[in-house]
């Protein structure tokens, strides 16, 4: 089993990903939904190639699939790609999470399961949050306060000169 990851920030899960690093699970979830989508496009981008694409990366959104659904098709295995990515957008309308446990408990290692989970978060005493926690991301994105806006900006600014 993978180990637990020693930061879950931001820069620290983006920069995991330009290496070519990735978790067989992600739960993005938070207030500010920015980083969620930046992060979960990132994954549907550059994980792997635009042929690849059609066969082994599925988006749903969490009000059109049930949990029971989402863990079988997260134990398939790819057909063209290294990797199968599996992205629930939405997540929030989505139910009786604790139907992916037997998922959490078993994943497969080629399998990457992006849980995109805005305007709120999910319960981290539940056995499934904690079980993500040990082998894949758990990121919460926090609403940004007003007095941190003018370091984001300059901060922002500099990377994209």
């Amino acid at each position: 089993m993978p180990e637990k990851k020693a930061a879950t920030t931001f820069d620290a899960i983006m920069r995991d990903l330009k290496d070519g690093i990735y978790s067989p699970i992600y739960i993005l979830m938070g207030e500010e939904s920015y980083y969620i989508d930046q992060i979960s496009d990132y994954i549907q981008n550059h994980s792997m190639s635009l042929d690849q694409q059609a066969f082994d990366q599925t988006v749903v959104f969490g009000a059109d699939v049930n949990a029971a659904q989402v863990a079988d098709l997260a134990m398939q295995y790819p057909m063209m790609a290294p990797r199968k990515v599996i992205i629930i957008k939405e997540a929030q309308a989505m139910r009786s999470f604790e139907k992916l446990e037997k998922y959490v408990e078993k994943p497969q290692s080629r399998t990457v399961l992006v849980i995109c989970y805005k305007n709120g978060t999910m319960n981290r005493r539940s056995k499934f949050v904690a079980g993500v926690e040990r082998i894949g991301v758990v990121f919460e994105s926090k609403k940004m306060r007003e007095w941190q806006l003018p370091a984001y900006i300059q901060g922002y600014l500099k990377k994209h000169d």
